[in-house]
């Protein structure tokens, strides 16, 4: 059983293995035939960015996967995808997830990324396999920058990503652990 958490206004009772509910969405997970088809309608541009290692877990899925296929963002009130939310693959031997998310541009600027990382996070450290939930953004401050301190997220510094380059770590850590911050004037 996961440890009982209160992230911000997220309603922990809302969440179960299939879905994670918001004030404005739900998280609905996705199959490995859903993921398959969104990369397949990527521009190839897009799909550069891809992590070969996701798209490996991906792959070899048989099942859908918190960890490995993540969550659509479905508006509540008119049952839209407004964008996608998810890991970077299982938690690591550590302690530590990424997340990665985007929201389409049509619905940005409505709050829904902060939502979905909020929920996320939450369901993230309910698990007792994590004990750190990390996001990098672009090293700048920006709108990811901006949600991931809503969240409660704090950025530990910069650091180089063989995937990503150069980019700022947050970092959102149990409750009961101690955070500091060497971005927090940055955001």
């Amino acid at each position: 059983m996961g440890k009982r958490l209160v992230l911000g206004s997220f309603d922990y009772a809302k969440m179960s293995t299939t879905h994670i509910q918001t004030k404005s969405l739900k998280l609905v997970l996705q199959t490995p035939e859903d993921v398959r088809a969104f990369i397949e309608g990527l521009d190839p541009e897009d799909k550069k960015e891809l992590s070969p290692d996701w798209l490996a877990l991906v792959e070899a899925a048989t099942a859908a996967d918190s960890w490995t296929h993540g969550f659509a963002l479905v508006h509540l009130a008119n049952d839209v995808v407004v964008g996608r939310i998810g890991f970077k693959g299982p938690p690591a031997a550590d302690g530590f997830v990424e997340i990665a998310y985007g929201v389409d541009p049509d619905h940005q600027g409505r709050g829904y990324a902060t939502e979905a990382a909020e929920a996320l996070t939450a369901y993230a450290l309910s698990r007792e396999q994590v004990r750190v939930v990390r996001a990098h953004t672009r090293p700048e401050a920006n709108a990811s920058t901006r949600v991931l301190t809503k969240c409660g997220f704090r950025c530990v510094g910069e650091v180089l990503d063989s995937e990503d380059g150069r980019v700022w770590r947050w970092e959102k850590a149990d409750e009961r652990m101690n955070q500091s911050s060497d971005c927090s004037d940055r955001s």
